[in-house]
């Protein structure tokens, strides 16, 4: 599996080994052992959204104890994938990276504890794949705006890339406090 980078401390775009021939491929998406080594603890559930082109969805994440790791991909269709380090103590609290992934592009993404996620679906019948280390706590569900001018977010400029003129937000999506407002505070795990 490769490592990348991002922009974000603790955060990685991985893309995982692939063998194929005129068949097809085989992919060993989910190693335990590498997964580990990046600070996620394992699979506790696995969740599958299906979106038309346009849906928007986040930032969302979960307060502690119940915060999650996910790791990230589309399976079906294509997103940009968004997510804020929410991390208070951080060096790059409050900055944003954002990573198309297709079911072609055989890229998944790390989003650690810490952070707000979301997603803008570019395609009708998007399916994105969430495996996450912690369970599902309706009680702890938190979100960010998803537009919070103080995040800079360049939604207008992946809308108008991508054909986007009129975005699909849930009602909860459009109400969520701006990240200065919120009262969660998150802090940085050591590995």
């Amino acid at each position: 599996m490769k490592k990348i980078e991002t922009n974000l401390l603790d955060c990685y775009i991985l893309e995982p080994d692939r063998f194929g021939d005129e068949r097809g491929y085989f992919s060993p998406y989910y190693i335990e052992a590498n997964l580990k080594a990046l600070g996620f603890e394992g699979v506790k559930q696995a969740n599958r959204s299906m979106s038309s082109k346009g849906v928007v969805r986040g930032l969302h994440f979960q307060e502690d104890p119940k915060c999650q790791a996910k790791i990230v991909e589309v399976i079906r269709g294509a997103a940009i994938d968004v997510v804020v380090d929410i991390r208070k103590d951080s060096p790059t609290y409050g900055e944003f990276t954002a990573v198309k992934l297709t079911a072609d592009n055989n890229r998944q993404l790390f989003v650690p504890r810490g952070f707000a996620h979301g997603f803008i679906a570019l395609e009708d019948n998007t399916v994105f794949q969430y495996l996450v280390d912690n369970d599902y706590a309706p009680n702890k569900e938190g979100g960010i705006l998803w537009n919070d001018p103080d995040l800079n977010i360049n939604w207008e400029e992946m809308f108008k890339e991508n054909g986007i003129t009129n975005p699909i937000l849930s009602d909860k999506d459009k109400v969520h406090p701006l990240l200065k407002d919120s009262k969660v505070l998150f802090k940085r795990r050591n590995k």
